[in-house]
């Protein structure tokens, strides 16, 4: 799915409802918080450089997260106009949260007990699990265990590759690259082995046209990961947002938009977890 970018009338009004906001003290950036659709706009966090996922184009915005967060944008009443999309980085996911500054936040955004403590989750509305991305014609590595030796890259900061070296294949050589996109041109030309982070993220990359064929998953599910949608602590949102996405899996657009997003990565998700389900 591609989302135009907001008109500059659009544009206009936004900034309008903006400048309302900050002239109205902290209670009159809850308008929207109903989602009744009464609003001028809905705010909405999502990656903007992950593809298949959440990816900022020339175009507009695209990927699973992004189709499902418009879907629910949609059922709460608001158009495609009517959505500002902000940029949501890992790190400051929780913070945005609590000031406001997003209604909701759909960005890879997987469900856990230190997080519940801060924000709120509706969903969750995929089952995601941390894999390892092969080339396509790599027939060694068939198991965690095979990665012993293997030179294993994940992104600086990240503890996927970590987790692997501890718990399945403490022989793994560990290589951190700035970007999964180094690391996917290391894979491409030799350099490394191996790609870890979460399946999902790991479909996304491995669909762009440029790397049709060239990659595959291991399949091997090493953790549970489960994306919710992240929502102020007590916001009403949530049960809103839930039956939106009980709904985008009951008319079929939830298997539609993981068709689309991920289909060219051959990626084997999971069926869509139920609202409250997560697994551990």
């Amino acid at each position: 799915m591609k989302l135009r970018k907001v008109t500059a009338a659009s544009a206009a009004v936004l900034a309008l409802a903006l400048t309302a906001t900050a002239c109205g003290g902290d209670d009159s950036g809850d308008s929207n918080s109903s989602g009744s659709g009464d609003g001028k706009k809905i705010t909405i966090g999502i990656k903007f450089d992950q593809p298949g996922l959440g990816q900022k184009t020339p175009q507009g915005y695209e990927g699973f997260d992004v189709d499902v967060a418009a879907y629910v944008a949609k059922k709460l009443g608001y158009s495609e106009e009517q959505i500002e999309w902000k940029e949501s980085k890992s790190a400051d996911r929780e913070t945005m949260l609590q000031r406001g500054d997003v209604d909701f936040i759909a960005a890879t955004y997987s469900i856990t007990p230190e997080r519940q403590e801060k924000v709120d989750f509706a969903g969750p509305y995929l089952l995601a699990h941390q894999d390892v991305l092969l080339r396509a014609d790599d027939n060694k590595i068939k198991s965690p265990e095979d990665l012993n030796n293997a030179k294993l890259c994940s992104v600086t900061g990240s503890t996927s590759a970590q987790n692997v070296k501890e718990k399945l294949a403490p022989k793994a050589q560990l290589q951190n690259y700035p970007t999964y996109s180094a690391c996917l041109t290391g894979l491409q030309n030799g350099a490394i082995d191996a790609l870890t982070t979460d399946d999902s993220i790991l479909a996304g990359y491995a669909s762009q046209s440029q790397f049709k064929d060239k990659f595959k998953l291991g399949g091997f599910k090493l953790t549970n990961e489960n994306y919710g949608i992240g929502v102020k602590k007590g916001s009403d949102l949530k049960t809103k947002i839930n039956d939106a996405l009980e709904a985008m899996v009951a008319d079929g657009a939830w298997d539609k938009a993981v068709k689309d997003n991920f289909g060219p990565a051959n990626y084997k998700n999971e069926p869509a977890p139920k609202i409250g389900d997560i697994k551990s």
